[in-house]
C-alpha cells in the first residue's frame, strides 16, 4: 500500500531549453494572491511561454500585466475577461479563446471567492486551549469561518459557480481544443475541502453553511473524474493546494495590518504546521512543480500541496484525497447535465460556427 504522503523537495532553475512552439498557459484569477505569484515564478522559471491572464476586472487584468512586464519585459502577456459566475460569458469567453489561440498546453483554473462576513472568534478563543485544535482550524479554516452564500445571475450558488462551476464550463466549451492539444489542467484546491461539507444530492451547498469548503472537495473529486474521461485522449488534470497564504481572498476577514501585526506568531506556527506557508510566493510553489513535472507521475487522486519549513524553504508534499470511488463520476454527471442545461438557454455549444 502507497503511504497517505510523502515529501517532494524542489530545486528550481530556469528552463532555458530551446522550444520550436512556445507554450501557452492560460490562467484564471491571475490578477492578484496566488495567481499573479504564479505567474511571476512562471515567467521567470520559462520565460518562452505565452502567458494569458483571464480575470473578472480589467483594470486590475491590466495593472498585474503591468507589474508582471516590470520585472519580465519581454514576457508575451494576453489578457482575456473571464468572470466564471457569469455563464453566458463564460460561453463568449471560450469563443474567444479558440478564435486567439491554436493550441492550449497548460490551463491553470484558479479564479475563486470566500465570501466571508466574520470570523468565529469565540471558536478560536476556545481553541487557544487545545493546541491541536487551533493549528488544525488555523491551517484549514474548519470552525473559523462564517460564510456569506449569495446567488449569481442565473440562479446558481455564487460560491459554488465561481469556484467550480463556471471552470467546469469553460473546460466542456474548450474540450476539443484541449485534446486537440493534449492539455493540461491544473486546479487550486485548499486546505479548508472536506468531505463532510460536501453531498452529491446537494453539490451547490444550498442548505449548508459551508459552500467554500464544499466546492472546493467538489473539486477535489471532480479532477479525479477529468482524468477517467480524457486521459486516453491525452489530456491531464492535476491537483494543487496553496497551503495557508495571505492573499486579497483573505483580506476580508483578516486585514493586511492584522497580518503584519500576528506575523511573528505564523512563523512560530509553521514550524509545528508547514502549510502554513503564508506568503503567496510559497503558496505557488505547487502550482510550478506541476508544470515542471512529467504528466504521467502525477497521481489524480493526489492533492499537490505547497508546504513550508520554518525558515521559508518550500517542498510538496502529496496529500491522499478521501472519496468513494463512484461519487467522481456520479458528480461529473451532475455537472455535465447542469452545463448542458445552460446551452440550451443560450442556444450555445461549442460546436458553433462563428459569425
Amino acid at each position: 500500500m502507497l503511504p497517505n504522503r510523502g515529501r517532494i523537495l524542489v530545486f528550481i532553475t530556469p528552463n532555458k531549453m530551446a522550444k520550436e512552439e512556445a507554450k501557452v498557459v492560460i490562467v484564471t484569477g491571475a490578477n492578484s494572491g496566488i495567481g499573479l505569484s504564479f505567474a511571476d515564478r512562471l515567467l521567470t522559471y520559462d520565460p518562452s511561454i505565452v502567458l494569458c491572464l483571464a480575470c473578472r476586472n480589467p483594470s486590475r487584468a491590466d495593472k498585474a500585466k503591468k507589474t508582471l512586464l516590470t520585472t519580465h519585459p519581454s514576457a508575451r502577456i494576453d489578457l482575456v475577461r473571464l468572470d466564471t459566475s457569469d455563464i453566458k460569458g463564460i460561453f463568449e469567453t471560450a469563443k474567444k479563446i479558440k478564435r486567439k489561440y491554436s493550441s492550449i498546453d497548460f490551463l491553470y483554473l484558479n479564479a475563486g471567492i470566500m465570501p466571508v462576513t466574520h470570523l468565529n472568534w469565540k471558536h478560536m478563543l476556545k481553541s487557544i486551549l487545545t493546541p491541536l485544535q487551533l493549528i488544525d482550524m488555523l491551517t484549514t479554516g474548519e470552525g473559523l469561518l462564517n460564510l456569506q452564500d449569495d446567488e449569481t445571475g442565473d440562479g446558481l450558488k455564487s460560491i459554488f459557480c465561481t469556484n467550480l462551476f463556471g471552470h467546469f464550463v469553460l473546460i466542456q466549451e474548450l474540450e476539443d481544443l484541449l485534446c486537440q492539444s493534449q492539455a493540461r489542467i491544473v486546479w487550486t484546491s485548499s486546505s479548508n475541502a472536506h468531505k463532510m461539507h460536501f453531498s452529491l444530492q446537494d453539490i451547490q451547498h444550498k442548505y449548508g453553511t459551508q459552500g467554500y469548503s464544499s466546492s472546493k472537495y467538489a473539486m477535489d473529486i471532480l479532477n479525479i473524474a477529468l482524468n477517467e474521461k480524457y486521459n486516453e485522449r491525452g489530456v491531464y488534470s492535476h491537483l494543487t493546494s496553496p497551503g495557508v497564504v495571505a492573499t486579497n481572498i483573505t483580506s476580508t476577514f483578516f486585514p493586511t495590518w492584522m497580518w503584519s501585526i500576528f506575523y511573528p506568531i505564523f512563523l512560530l506556527i509553521r514550524v509545528f504546521a508547514p502549510r502554513f506557508v503564508i506568503e503567496p510566493s510559497i503558496g505557488a510553489e505547487s502550482l510550478l512543480w506541476v508544470y515542471r513535472e512529467d504528466r504521467i507521475s502525477i497521481r489524480p487522486d493526489r492533492k499537490y500541496t505547497s508546504y513550508s519549513s520554518a525558515i521559508g524553504n518550500s517542498y510538496i508534499v502529496p496529500e491522499e484525497v478521501d472519496y468513494e470511488s463512484k461519487e467522481p463520476m456520479i458528480l461529473y454527471s451532475q455537472l455535465d447535465k447542469l452545463y448542458k442545461r445552460f446551452q440550451d438557454k443560450y442556444n450555445t455549444g461549442r460546436n458553433t460556427e462563428e459569425q
